[in-house]
């Protein structure tokens, strides 16, 4: 049997090059605030790659993306067990852009905290007197350059990131820029509408796209799961105050009231962190997390 490595371990994902695509392991590790916390969440990794297949089938109409298969009877002998079982996604090789793609729906974060400074979210001028979790008038465009592990990405304008791609791939910036831009804007609204319907806010996320080798630019990496987004429950939603979340948002906050942590979560905290994760897959889905 043919034994694989990893070519590429990033803060909760694991990837393997095997020959003409990539399986893309997602791990039960966790991060926050760019580091990775000393816990696992047992069976995290097999609800985001299920929930990311289930969003890359519904927007396959939208985009194309990179997913070939999560059966691992379609993937090499070296990944046909249990710990792959579930958690993995066989897909397409893509050059990616040096881009993510985020979309805001809604005012919270950061985003939240630099509107009450100077009335802007990432440089764009907002409505005044907006409240804290309110929907926009319209869904942003807020991209930022995607950072090595253990530095922090950094928000840019939209000029800024068709520079950014111009550097990489000359003549084609502006091309890229405009196309990923309007991609995102289209999945988040398809996207958000479907998941309002079954009782979720989708507030934020984010997406990130490559190319194939025409050129073409595909969907690529995680999407639409509690890592990669805000998701908020409908029910009893707000604004003017924070939501209660089905992402790790919860870990983010008790990692705040707990600054002496040292990134170890407990037990109770793991358990609820679970929780979250499989409600969310169950509303949105239709089907329970087994």
């Amino acid at each position: 049997m043919q034994q694989f490595t990893p070519i590429k371990e990033g803060k909760v994902r694991e990837v393997y090059d095997i020959g003409d695509s990539l399986v893309i392991v997602a791990t039960d590790r966790i991060s926050a605030f760019d580091v990775i916390l000393k816990n696992s969440i047992v069976k995290k990794g097999a609800i985001l790659t299920q929930m990311s297949k289930f969003w890359f089938d519904y927007t396959k109409d939208v985009v194309r993306n990179h997913m070939i298969s999560t059966d691992v009877k379609d993937m090499p002998e070296f990944f046909r067990n249990d710990k792959f079982d579930g958690n993995s996604m066989m897909c397409r090789k893509l050059t990616m852009l040096p881009i993510e793609c985020i979309v805001r729906g809604y005012i919270t974060g950061s985003g939240w905290a630099s509107y009450k400074e100077n009335g802007t979210v990432c440089g764009i001028k907002l409505p005044e007197g907006l409240k804290e979790s309110q929907k926009l008038p319209e869904p942003i465009y807020t991209p930022s350059t995607k950072a090595e592990l253990g530095l922090h990405d950094e928000n840019i304008s939209f000029e800024r990131s068709i520079d950014v791609l111009e550097e990489k791939f000359p003549g084609h910036g502006e091309e890229y820029a405009a196309q990923i831009k309007d991609l995102t804007l289209a999945l988040y609204k398809k996207c958000a509408d479907y998941a309002y319907g079954k009782g979720i806010i989708i507030a934020d996320t984010k997406f990130e796209f490559g190319l194939d080798e025409n050129g073409n630019v595909v969907l690529g990496d995680e999407m639409l799961t509690p890592d990669s987004s805000r998701f908020w429950p409908l029910e009893g939603y707000e604004a003017g105050k924070g939501q209660p979340s089905f992402d790790k948002q919860f870990v983010r906050d008790w990692l705040k009231a707990n600054p002496d942590s040292g990134y170890l979560l407990p037990d109770e905290v793991v358990a609820k962190t679970v929780d979250k994760y499989k409600e969310a897959f169950a509303l949105l889905t239709g089907r329970n997390f087994d």
